[in-house]
């Protein structure tokens, strides 16, 4: 039993190293033009037309830029969390016995 949680776990650690790496590869990017995106679309609804570049425009902008750099960053970890939880399942239920053979009760007095 202590085996197969040591399995699970080692399958998460290394699913949510590999969605990090795969962030910093594949995620930073798309991150920071969405939150870009993301934060010049709500600034154009909140001031009702093109926004003029303000110094309270370029913080928002920075911080929606963050915000969509932290969630590409978290949803990337969590996925890998997931994949990597599931391949741990996987794994000790392929290398684990079929059957494990307990003494019945008559061998057990025997001995």
């Amino acid at each position: 039993m202590k085996a197969r949680k040591e399995m699970v776990r080692m399958g998460t650690k290394i699913g949510a190293t590999l969605g990090g790496i795969a962030f910093l590869i594949f995620g930073v990017l798309p991150g920071f033009y969405f939150g870009s995106y993301g934060s010049l679309i709500v600034l154009k609804h909140l001031m009702g037309g093109p926004v003029e570049p303000t110094v309270l425009v370029r913080m928002f902008m920075a911080v929606g830029i963050l915000l969509g750099i932290v969630c590409a960053a978290s949803m990337s970890i969590v996925i890998g969390s997931i994949i990597g939880t599931t391949l741990g399942y996987l794994v000790e239920l392929i290398t684990a016995p079929v059957e494990t053979r307990k003494p019945t009760e008559a061998a057990a007095k025997t001995e």
